[in-house]
């Protein structure tokens, strides 16, 4: 485990212009495994999913320990996130099913597709205001599990190919974001229907999606290099360019202070976004790969790739 603190390249900048900017610490921890996504409980711990060894690791970063528990034959988990049971859920492809961890006893349960569902390359997955987790499919598809029923259904997304992010407002609303479709959609938790919102930039490549507190639906636009809000009261878009020649914004998150982390691709980075100055933070990485980015109140965890390795931001 390695600790550094630094400010990004773009704080300095609001710094010299007399804004006032508190430091943000970055711990990096190695894993053994291609970390995919990343979730914290509230003990602090940090649980990735590992695709290439069809785990799920458990890191606790206030040792380094790391532990990995095996998920079932074929397993190439995508996503993780801390379900309101306490326990870890996992989107994975490999077994075309939705998976549940206990993270006190280990115990793996499998919430297979519906049989006759083909590869849906499960992506990532959200929980409703009932207690109920919904999941994407690249392939074309987007569905529910019900924790307490063990029942799973799955619809043919309205667009075809690509759901990828997906995410809940503080209300409990599922919107889902389609990269290959370059839409957003908010599903009808009551009958499944999945509603189309198409963002202001054609061909954008929405990617992932998040809320912050007030609902409002933020979108990385892998295509065309912006992040985009979405208001649904108001059913209205604004959208900035992410700083640097040609960005490729691929995850979103927004913190429990409403500022708005990104990655981007390629310049290989790590950004933080006040909406109120709309003003970028840069902090640059090496050989990252971030693919996903998910938060405790105080902290951003990204998974690196690339790296191998777990990286968190303290502020």
């Amino acid at each position: 485990m390695t600790i550094r603190t630094l400010l990004g390249a773009a704080a300095l900048c609001i710094f010299a212009a007399g804004g006032t900017l508190a430091q943000v610490k970055i711990q990096e921890f190695k894993v053994p495994s291609f970390p995919h996504d990343v979730a914290c409980t509230a003990d602090g711990v940090a649980w990735y999913s590992g695709q290439q060894s069809g785990t799920l690791g458990r890191l606790d970063p206030k040792t380094g320990s790391v532990k990995e528990i095996p998920l079932g034959k074929g397993s190439a988990p995508h996503g993780v996130i801390v379900g309101p049971d306490g326990a870890l859920w996992l989107t994975d492809g490999g077994q075309n099913a939705m998976v549940r961890v206990d993270p006190k006893t280990e115990e793996v349960k499998v919430f297979p597709l519906p049989k006759g569902t083909p590869y849906a390359n499960l992506n990532t997955a959200a929980f409703d205001a009932k207690g109920v987790v919904w999941f994407t499919g690249q392939s074309g598809y987007y569905g529910k599990a019900d924790p307490k029923t063990g029942e799973v259904k799955v619809w043919q997304s309205p667009k075809g190919r690509g759901p990828y992010g997906i995410a809940a407002t503080p209300s409990g609303d599922i919107y889902y974001a389609s990269l290959a479709g370059s839409h957003i959609a908010k599903i009808d938790t009551a009958t499944g229907a999945a509603s189309v919102i198409e963002p202001p930039n054609a061909d954008q490549g929405a990617r992932r999606v998040w809320s912050d507190s007030k609902g409002m639906v933020w979108v990385s636009e892998w295509n065309s290099g912006h992040v985009s809000r979405y208001d649904p009261g108001a059913k209205t878009w604004k959208t900035w360019k992410l700083p640097g020649g040609q960005p490729k914004p691929y995850a979103v998150y927004v913190d429990e202070k409403d500022m708005v982390w990104l990655s981007d691709w390629d310049a290989d980075a790590m950004l933080r976004f006040d909406p109120r100055n709309e003003k970028f933070e840069t902090f640059k990485r090496s050989g990252a790969s971030v693919r996903q980015i998910l938060g405790c109140p105080g902290a951003v965890w990204t998974p690196e790739s690339g790296t191998n390795m777990l990286v968190v931001y303290r502020y």
